[in-house]
């Protein structure tokens, strides 16, 4: 036939092939897209989709999502609250926006934001390890307050010496004796954002800016047993799963993993 039409067989190989593989490649986008929660656009999509041993453009990856209808949760817009009550501390900024740390539970990172539980508000504290981003501690409760931050503390797994500084925002509830007891217990130094500076803490935002589109938003929580067992199921996926571009589009886990390595 080729001879008949004289195209040569190449081409014809090459558009079999294409054909064939345009269904192949729109399967594993929608596989992508809602084993990560619906949550990847094209950036991430074509790196799951590199893993797979698949070289697809991201112009043809947002095709193939628009074709099926894929939105990704960040399409929609997120209100951000603005903190009232400030700790009007005078400990300095000892971070300095130095958010890129060479060591495991060097420096930690901490913020709460709010999330609606059934008709009522309530709160979830995470604390966030600069080196590798994952999410190393956090609590919920009906309360924004010092005990939230307490319980994420007690939810550290490890050696708590490890850390060498704690940094927050100034909200009023980093600001309690039982904290800064736990502080100088395990010798962990203390820095706080300048005052209405979230950029001084613009991991911790970030992070929950991600938590709220890829989780918060797309939940209805009856209880707080239930937000507790959905939130430890998010972390989960969070730091084992979830590719980050800081990271090199490998997840926290995966990061610490292969920085052990290099180390050995």
């Amino acid at each position: 036939m080729c001879a008949v039409l004289q195209i040569a067989k190449s081409t014809y190989y090459y558009e079999a092939k294409e054909r064939k593989s345009e269904d192949d490649v729109t399967n594993d986008i929608v596989d992508i897209f809602e084993k990560n929660r619906k949550s990847y656009g094209t950036r991430n999509i074509k790196v799951k989709l590199h893993e797979r041993g698949l070289t697809v453009s991201r112009r043809r990856i947002g095709r193939i999502m628009n074709e099926q209808g894929l939105v990704s949760t960040y399409t929609v817009a997120q209100y951000k609250p603005h903190k009232m009550s400030y700790n009007e501390s005078k400990q300095a900024n000892e971070l300095g926006r130095e958010f890129n740390q060479r060591e495991a539970k060097r420096v930690i990172v901490s913020d709460l934001t709010y999330v609606k539980v059934k008709s009522r508000w309530h709160y979830i504290c995470i604390f966030v390890d600069l080196f590798n981003r994952e999410i190393i501690g956090s609590s919920v409760g009906a309360s924004k307050d010092a005990a939230l931050v307490a319980r994420a503390f007690a939810s550290v797994q490890g050696d708590l010496r490890q850390i060498q500084l704690f940094h927050t925002d100034r909200g009023s509830e980093f600001k309690n004796k039982e904290i800064e007891e736990t502080l100088h217990a395990f010798n962990i130094g203390r820095s706080l954002s300048m005052k209405g500076c979230p950029y001084d803490n613009a991991v911790a935002e970030a992070t929950f800016k991600i938590m709220k589109t890829e989780f918060i938003h797309q939940m209805s929580f009856r209880s707080l047993p239930h937000l507790k067992v959905e939130l430890n199921d998010y972390i989960n996926w969070y730091n084992r799963h979830r590719i980050h571009g800081t990271l090199g589009y490998v997840s926290p886990i995966e990061y610490r993993n292969l920085a052990l390595k290099k180390v050995v």
